[in-house]
Formats: C-alpha cells, structure tokens, sequence
C-alpha cells in the first residue's frame, strides 16, 4: 500500500488531516468518509487499491478525529456539521465533482452529503451505512441477543453499572465486534489504529454511545428514510452477510433510493474492503466506471 500524500486542510476555522492516493490531476476522484462517529481514515487505508485503477483516492479525519484538529466546542460534533466540513474540505483540495463513498457513519453522512449537496457528485456509495438509527440500532440488538449468554450478563451488569470502559466491557463487546465488525484474526494494525484514536477521543461517546450496539448519542434518533428518494445520484449500496449494520437496513437504503443497486458480501460483514479486498474493489471499480461513462466529466 502506497503512503500517499498528506497534509492538514483549514476547514471551518480548524485543522483536518487528509491523505490522497493516485494521479492528482485528470482523474475522477474517490472520496472516502470513515464511520465512527469519531474513528479515523485508517481502516479505509484498503479504498486506496482504487488508485491503480485511474482514480485519485482521497481519505480524511473529520473534525475531532484521529489526527484532525480537537476543539473546545464540543456542539460542533454533528451530522450537519460534518456535512458541511466535508463539503469545505472537497473545495478546498479542488476535487471537483466526485465519487463519495461512506462506511458505517460515514454511510449516513454521505447519504445526508447526498441531500444537501447533489450537484457535487458523480456517484454515491455506502458500505455497512445506514439511513435510520433507530432501526441499525434495533438490528445490532437482534444480533447482540445472539450472543452468549455470558456475554449479554456482562454487557448488561457493566451498562447497568456505568462501568462500560472496563476491560470486562471491552472484552465482552469484542465478542460481538469479531462476529459482525470484522471477522479476520487478528485485526490489521490500520483497524486497531482507528479503535485506539477513537478510544482516546470524546466524539464517539458524545455521538455514539459506550459501544458499537449501545446507541445513546446525540445520533440516536436520526432517520434520513423518508427523504432517500430525494437521492438522484447513481448509488451503491454495500454490505457484509454477517455485518452489525445487517442487510436489512442496507436494503432500506436500495429500495428508497430510485434506481440504487445493491451487493452484499457473502463472507463479509462490516468491512469488505478488508473480508473481501479483492472481490470488493473489483465491484467497487465497475460501478464508478458506470457511472463516469454515463456521465462524463465536464472538461
């Protein structure tokens, strides 16, 4: 994997670190939004394989996040925030109208991207994202009811509690992470960068909540399902058989967008681009070649 170049944008009077990957001038650019909320660039690190493919791959930390300026402010952690950051960021590096993918959060950011900013895009891609919390949060309780039963009681005394960053917590949560987050062992050090930076931020607390399946953030109510036909974009719906955010929310997101296609990864659950690289890219790279031939790019 190539290194990339890098560097931190001024973005809405702070500081985002970005990497960009691929030919900076005449290709069709890839950018790429991580989940979290509040995790890093890092565990996309694979979406850079797209650059031998012609295209110019670029990656950041949004506000708060990895490497990206913290700030005091802690209400400028919001969806509408971030969708405006990446909009800042995506004229600041002159990207020009681009392909937008999004994992996990990144997801729904990119689909409320999508809303507000459509004449930007080329196409839309989601994998492992969601349009509704509500319902990616009942879903990740259906599989967290399939866990052992040792495993729930612990989950359950250490949230009861308010004891959910001990070790005990941690280890039962990786129970359910290594069935439906990623299911390779043991864990790219990329992967384990973003849990350790997400860690030791505040904005996945402040968003999120103490874990993957436990959703009480400022997020927890958001539902952009209504609005998906709105979407008139090509768009890409992707996700793992076994992945926390489940196939059936990525089929709300196909169905109500008009036209969105969808995959789902067999041996796959949140990140393909890791469970199935190769498989992934190759179908990654078939639909921005689609898109790019039924819209080309205006000189």
């Amino acid at each position: 994997m190539e290194e990339g170049r890098s560097g931190y944008a001024p973005i809405l009077g702070y500081h985002l670190f970005y990497r960009s990957f691929g030919p900076e001038q005449g290709a069709p650019t890839l950018l790429c939004l991580h989940g979290g909320p509040g995790a890093s660039h890092d565990y996309l690190l694979p979406l850079a394989d797209l650059s031998a493919r012609g295209y110019r791959v670029v990656m950041f930390d949004q506000l708060g996040c990895g490497v990206s300026e913290l700030p005091d402010d802690r209400s400028l952690f919001t969806l509408d925030h971030h969708v405006r950051e990446t909009e800042e960021l995506r004229r600041a590096l002159g990207l020009g109208r681009v392909h937008l993918l999004g994992s996990s959060y990144g997801g729904l950011l990119a689909l409320a991207f999508a809303l507000a900013y459509p004449e930007t895009l080329r196409s839309l891609t989601t994998v492992g994202g969601l349009a509704s919390v509500p319902l990616a949060s009942s879903e990740m309780n259906r599989l967290r009811a399939q866990l052992p039963r040792t495993v729930q009681a612990t989950l359950d005394r250490c949230e009861a509690a308010g004891t959910t960053s001990s070790p005990e917590y941690q280890d039962a949560a990786m129970e359910f992470y290594r069935r439906h987050v990623l299911r390779i062992t043991p864990w790219p050090p990329e992967v384990n960068r973003s849990f350790e930076l997400m860690n030791a931020r505040p904005v996945y607390g402040l968003m999120n909540g103490p874990s993957e399946f436990t959703i009480t953030g400022t997020i927890r109510d958001i539902d952009l399902s209504a609005e998906l036909p709105r979407i008139r974009v090509p768009t890409l719906v992707l996700g793992g058989r076994y992945d926390e955010v489940t196939p059936v929310v990525a089929q709300q997101i196909a169905r109500g967008i008009p036209g969105a296609r969808s995959v789902t990864f067999t041996e796959s659950s949140h990140m393909p681009f890791w469970e199935e690289r190769e498989r992934f890219m190759a179908v990654v790279a078939s639909f921005l070649q689609e898109a790019d031939r039924a819209r080309p790019p205006a000189p």
